[in-house]
């Protein structure tokens, strides 16, 4: 069974319910041999990585970057995972009121270190949650999901 590791930093309400969305497109019945896993981004550890098929990550854009959460995320498991890790689907969410083209630009730029493979582009969201932005989550995590599927 493949495993998806979705490593999110979720202060507010509104990452909640994307959150959510991403985890219901993820665990829709009709995928099946993928198991899902979620980790906060201040606990998600580098074995959480290396067990993981592939990988989900939000965060909300603070002050034009990723939250410092992920942010210690990508130190804690960047060296231990480098070599081990490469070619695997990873997707993303952030949302923020402004500011998130640095967050999704540090966030490109640390997997693209890691050599993660972009499955789908990232869902940026401004302000409250629209339904079509929540479908995009739950797309993303279906997509994302749906490629580790045996």
């Amino acid at each position: 069974m493949a495993t998806l590791l979705i490593v999110h930093h979720t202060p507010s309400p509104h990452l909640q319910t994307m959150l959510e969305a991403v985890v219901s497109g993820a665990t829709d019945p009709e995928i099946t041999g993928v198991d899902v896993v979620r980790e906060p981004a201040l606990s998600a550890t580098a074995s959480d990585v290396l067990a993981a098929d592939g990988y989900l990550l939000g965060t909300p854009a603070n002050l034009g970057y990723m939250s410092g959460a992920l942010k210690h995320f990508f130190d804690t498991v960047y060296y231990p995972c480098l070599e081990a890790t490469r070619k695997r689907p990873f997707g993303y969410y952030v949302h923020g009121n402004q500011g998130t083209e640095g967050a999704t630009r540090s966030i490109d730029s640390v997997t693209t270190g890691l050599g993660w493979d972009k499955a789908t582009p990232a869902v940026v969201v401004h302000g409250e949650p629209s339904k079509e932005d929540l479908a995009a989550c739950w797309e993303l995590g279906a997509t994302i999901a749906a490629g580790l599927s045996e």
